[in-house]
């Protein structure tokens, strides 16, 4: 079974940059204006459960499910499969343009994938997916436990993609496990996710020069290193309780537009996960000089990481993200 790896042009992506995403949060938050805060609970919406639209559809498809299909891709839930994380693996064999699925069954798919992810987010996604594989028919999908009798995650895995729906079931942890997404893009103009590298530069040109100079290091942990490590943790670059009231509010902004592409009820675990490990102060940010583009200084690897956050964005040559939001006691 043949994967397509073609690396194509993303012409399109800056009028979806202006045309969804500044829709979907508003340029207020692109430039770090007076945005809502992070925590502002007038804007919470209620964490995934088993009867969200997702979680409905994984439920559905997994009933659709053969036996012989369930062989394929059905596992119990703490299987090591389901812990697995990297920006280029299938976590199945079947791809979802295979016989092996039915015209029904890939039509749930993309339920899912669109109810996990916002307005904008679906569209990039896809776009992504098109771009560096081929389209979504070209990537793999499991379900780890049985939907509707207890824990239960399905998830998407291919090229530069890695989404989860789980209903809450791993508990305290956002996104139901560490996502990944990317773009084989290597032109940063072309790139569909240089737009958050722009946003993520943003805070470091509010910076001072004695807060620049912590929050500048030389060289990147390895893209993968995601751990979380709890409030004993040693993090690198400047911490956001060093920041003055307005560069925090243009941190919320830059998270929330890091957010942006996922359901809002991800978007709201996420921030209870942080509120509940010490909240933005508890954030670090770090830029790093390895992998300068074109060397203009603007940072194409950073890393935003605190006792239950982390968010690390690769994006030279081209833009691998890893994310693993959890609660560690």
């Amino acid at each position: 079974m043949s994967k397509n790896t073609n690396q194509q042009s993303c012409s399109d992506c800056q009028d979806l940059d202006r045309r969804r995403f500044m829709k979907t949060v508003g340029s207020a938050a692109i430039v770090g204006a007076a945005a809502p805060m992070f925590f502002d609970s007038r804007f919470a919406h209620a964490a995934p459960t088993a009867q969200s639209s997702a979680e409905t559809a994984v439920k559905q498809f997994y009933q659709s499910l053969s036996e012989k299909q369930m062989l394929g891709i059905c596992f119990p839930f703490d299987h090591e499969l389901r812990k697995k994380v990297n920006a280029n693996w299938h976590v199945t064999k079947p791809s979802i343009g295979d016989d092996f699925y039915t015209k029904d069954q890939r039509a749930l798919i993309d339920t899912i994938v669109r109810n996990i992810t916002s307005e904008d987010g679906y569209e990039r996604m896809i776009k992504q997916m098109e771009d560096d594989a081929g389209g979504m028919s070209e990537f793999s999908v499991a379900v780890f436990g049985e939907p509707g009798k207890g824990k239960f995650e399905w998830e998407l895995t291919g090229r530069h993609l890695t989404l989860r729906a789980d209903g809450d079931s791993v508990d305290k942890t956002a996104f139901g496990g560490p996502i990944v997404y990317g773009h084989g893009e290597e032109n940063p103009a072309d790139n569909m996710y240089h737009f958050q590298t722009k946003q993520v530069n943003e805070v470091f040109k509010a910076l001072d020069a004695k807060q620049a100079e912590q929050a500048l290091v030389k060289k990147a942990p390895k893209e993968d290193a995601v751990q979380v490590q709890g409030a004993e943790g040693t993090f690198s670059g400047l911490s956001v309780s060093d920041l003055s009231g307005d560069q925090k509010e243009l941190v919320e902004a830059t998270v929330k537009v890091l957010l942006a592409p996922y359901r809002e009820e991800d978007q709201t675990e996420v921030m209870e996960i942080v509120k509940a490990a010490g909240g933005v102060d508890k954030l670090h940010m770090a830029f790093y000089e390895q992998g300068d583009l074109d060397g203009d200084k603007v940072w194409d690897i950073w890393r935003l990481e605190g006792p239950s956050f982390v968010w690390h964005f690769r994006g030279a040559p081209h833009v691998h993200a890893y994310i693993n939001i959890a609660q560690r006691a």
